[in-house]
């Protein structure tokens, strides 16, 4: 029949179909590759997604603040009173109920991030000479949050109690956070 290629002509023609288009995707894959490669997190946000913390130098009763992805994070050496004071709360009375035990890993070592949950201010209570409030834990004078010895909200307008970062314990005096 004329006008019908070969069978040797098909076979190229094929080929020529199945490079083209291999050619093609490749093509496609390189030029989009930048594109989704910048969506990765750069470097410098890599570098704070955790850090580690020594927590040897903080005697019981004190506190520290650390930096973790531009938020402060409190860190407390509670007190064996600050421990009993915040496990006989009654969840129940809690307007963002949530037991002591399942806001710490070890009852003597409190962290969290200190950024109020009404409006993000920064509540007070880290000093010693700091406002503590009613319940011996942090305020907020911006509108007058307050939270006790274990981050939980107990007065004022904040909706919620102080978030707690992931963290572990990576020995017994030190904590990676994040």
């Amino acid at each position: 029949m004329a006008g019908e290629p070969s069978g040797a002509d098909k076979n190229r023609r094929d080929f020529l179909y199945i490079a083209t288009g291999a050619m093609a995707t490749a093509g496609t894959a390189v030029a989009l590759w930048p594109f989704i490669h910048q969506m990765n997190p750069a470097a410098d946000v890599l570098a704070l997604a955790s850090i580690e913390v020594d927590l040897s130098g903080v005697p019981v009763g004190q506190a520290i603040t650390v930096r973790w992805r531009g938020k402060p994070v409190f860190i407390r050496h509670r007190t064996p009173d600050e421990i009993a004071e915040a496990q006989k709360v009654d969840v129940g009375t809690l307007r963002d109920p949530q037991a002591d035990s399942a806001r710490v890993q070890k009852p003597e070592w409190l962290v969290m991030v200190g950024v109020c949950t009404h409006l993000g201010c920064i509540p007070l209570g880290q000093k010693d000479t700091d406002p503590h409030g009613e319940f011996d834990g942090w305020f907020c004078p911006c509108h007058g949050s307050q939270y006790d010895s274990s981050g939980r909200i107990r007065k004022g307008p904040a909706p919620q109690n102080l978030e707690v970062p992931q963290y572990a314990f990576i020995d017994a005096n030190r904590i990676r956070i994040g």
